[in-house]
């Protein structure tokens, strides 16, 4: 069996979590708790499906950086706290969900799970330097189509998608991306750009929209391929085709950039899965205060990770 390597995108789960686990769930002292359940029940039930050889998970220690900030103002801005200090970048977080991910990155790193941050560096910037240093056999668990493309047939890298829930996962191959977007993950990124995202404050690129998009890509292989065509007065690109694509030079040259993800996040030498817990007494108050005995159990044991909780 070829050993494969299991990354997570750590945010999207929580937040699923957080939105599907009813808030009445609560910690032993009424603090709600659903969060932290629902994550550790996700990622249980994603392990025994993709058993891993390296398993980590990849955190936004900067979930805006501002080198994207610059680049493109709008890039998130609907997402920063308006309260939030001048020249700060706060995220709008839930209240009740605030001190789970809090204890989420105490249980992850008393268990000893590589747990990956990086100012500059988005989570997803993370996954990408993960997939880079791994080259092949990687799976990525996010619910973010950004991370597409990552995605490559030939080197074994995929995405396992929990946008319709961890009972109906979707993996998802270069096969899946040209059946519903006709595009390959090399080319995910150039189409996202031109379609634009307005959950991530990118416009797009006028009067192109996701079939325009995917038909363009398709046709001229790559974003340098297209915009060469597009300055070639007798290709036969449309017009209004040109003329949009010429006038938003500027925006693609920047998306170009923010769009894809980085590789050079700095990486820990060993990412395995541990084989005992780091700190099983730190671990052991964590489970009490939060209730989560029976849930910490069972990531534990389908992990074969030693000094189980009681």
């Amino acid at each position: 069996m070829v050993e494969r390597n299991l990354f997570f995108d750590t945010a999207t789960l929580y937040y699923r979590a957080f939105y599907a686990v009813p808030e009445k769930i609560v910690a032993p002292d009424g603090t709600p708790s659903g969060a932290v359940r629902g994550f550790l029940e996700m990622v249980t039930n994603i392990v025994k499906d993709f058993p891993p050889n390296e398993l980590v998970f990849a955190w936004d220690d900067d979930w805006r950086p501002q080198w994207r900030v610059d680049l493109i103002p709008s890039y998130k801005l609907h997402r920063v706290d308006e309260a939030a200090v001048e020249g700060e970048s706060l995220e709008v977080i839930p209240d009740l969900l605030s001190p789970q991910i809090g204890a989420i990155a105490a249980i992850l790193d008393a268990v000893g799970f590589a747990r990956v941050g990086q100012v500059g560096h988005e989570a997803d910037d993370v996954l990408g330097a993960l997939v880079h240093r791994s080259g092949t056999n990687c799976d990525v668990v996010t619910g973010d189509r950004d991370l597409f493309q990552l995605v490559d047939d030939r080197a074994g890298i995929r995405v396992v998608s929990i946008t319709k829930g961890v009972k109906n996962l979707e993996v998802v191959t270069d096969s899946y991306l040209l059946e519903r977007y006709g595009v390959t993950g090399k080319q995910y990124a150039d189409f996202s750009m031109l379609r634009g995202d307005p959950s991530d404050g990118l416009p797009g690129v006028k009067g192109i929209g996701e079939k325009t998009a995917a038909k363009l890509i398709s046709q001229y292989q790559d974003l340098p391929g297209l915009l060469a065509a597009a300055a070639d007065m007798d290709s036969d690109i449309p017009k209004a085709v040109r003329t949009n694509l010429l006038a938003s030079n500027s925006y693609i040259k920047a998306a170009s950039k923010v769009v894809r993800v980085k590789t050079s996040a700095k990486l820990p030498k060993s990412l395995q899965v541990p084989t005992v817990v780091k700190d099983p007494t730190f671990l052991g108050d964590l489970v009490t205060d939060w209730g989560i005995e029976r849930q910490m159990g069972r990531l534990l044991k389908v992990l074969n990770i030693g000094n189980l909780v009681s």
